[in-house]
C-alpha cells in the first residue's frame, strides 16, 4: 500500500492534469495516468475513468451552452462498441502492444492534420473517432485524442464543452462495462474519491491558462496535447 509521499504525487498529477484539461479540453489522462501507473498499476484504469467522469461536470457548469450535442451523439454511438472491445483488451490482450499501436497512430494523425488533412465533422468520422476512443480510453485511460483531433478547428469553449460532455458520458459507459466484466475494484473508486478535491485545485488554475489558450491558440494546444498524449503512451508501453 502506498503512503503519504505517493498520495502527494498522485494529488499533484491530478491537479496538473485538471489544469491542462480545464484549459484545453483534454489532458487529465496524459498527465495523471503515467503517475498513477507508476505509483500503483493496479489502480488503472479505474481511478482515471472515475476522475474523468467527475472533472467534466466542472467544465459543463461553466460552458454547457457551447456543447455540440449532435456530434457527441455520433461519437458515443462509436464509443459503445469500442468500449466493449476495450474491455476485452483489458482482460485478454497485452495493453503494451495496444499502447504502441495507438501512440503511433495518434502521432501520424497529428502530423497529417497539421498541414495535409482536415478531418470533417461528419457522422462517419465522428463514429470512427468514438470507436477508437472507446478502445483506448477503456484499455489505457487515454481516449481523448481521436475525438479532439476532429474538433481541433472549433472555438475553445465549444471544444471544452463538447469534450467534457463526451468524457462524462463515455467514462460512465467504460466504468459500467469494466464493472460488469469484474475489472473495476472498490479500491479504485475510493482512491478516485480521495483525489477528487484536487480536480478543483487544477480547474481553478485552468481559469488563468484558459485566457491564453482562447486567444487564438486552441488548435495549437489541442495538437500539442494530443502529440504529448501519444508520446507518453509510447514511452509507457516501451518501458512496460
Amino acid at each position: 500500500m502506498w503512503g503519504t509521499a505517493q498520495f502527494a504525487l498522485l494529488a499533484a498529477a491530478v491537479s496538473l492534469g485538471a489544469m491542462v484539461q480545464g484549459s484545453v479540453g483534454l489532458g487529465l489522462g496524459l498527465v495523471a495516468a503515467p503517475i498513477v501507473t507508476l505509483v500503483d498499476a493496479s489502480l488503472m484504469p479505474g481511478v482515471m475513468l472515475c476522475l474523468a467522469a467527475v472533472l467534466p461536470l466542472l467544465t459543463l457548469a461553466h460552458e454547457w451552452r457551447a456543447t455540440d450535442w449532435r456530434g457527441i451523439g455520433w461519437s458515443l454511438s462509436g464509443r459503445l462498441p469500442g468500449t466493449l472491445l476495450g474491455v476485452l483488451v483489458v482482460s485478454a490482450v497485452s495493453t503494451r502492444l495496444l499502447g504502441l499501436l495507438v501512440g503511433c497512430m495518434v502521432l501520424v494523425a497529428v502530423a497529417l492534420t497539421v498541414r495535409v488533412v482536415r478531418l470533417p465533422m461528419r457522422p462517419a468520422v465522428l463514429l470512427g473517432a468514438g470507436a477508437v476512443s472507446g478502445v483506448t480510453g477503456t484499455a489505457t485511460s487515454i481516449g481523448g485524442p481521436p475525438v479532439a483531433l476532429v474538433y481541433q478547428h472549433v472555438s475553445g469553449p465549444r471544444l471544452r464543452a463538447t469534450m467534457a460532455a463526451y468524457f462524462l458520458l463515455g467514462s460512465l459507459v467504460s466504468l459500467a462495462a469494466l464493472a460488469a466484466a469484474g475489472e473495476l475494484r472498490a479500491e479504485q473508486a475510493t482512491t478516485a474519491l480521495a483525489l477528487s478535491p484536487f480536480l478543483l485545485v487544477g480547474f481553478g488554475l485552468a481559469q488563468v491558462v484558459r485566457r491564453y489558450v482562447d486567444a487564438g491558440r486552441t488548435r495549437s494546444a489541442v495538437l500539442g496535447v494530443c502529440a504529448a498524449s501519444a508520446t507518453v503512451l509510447l514511452v509507457r508501453s516501451i518501458l512496460g
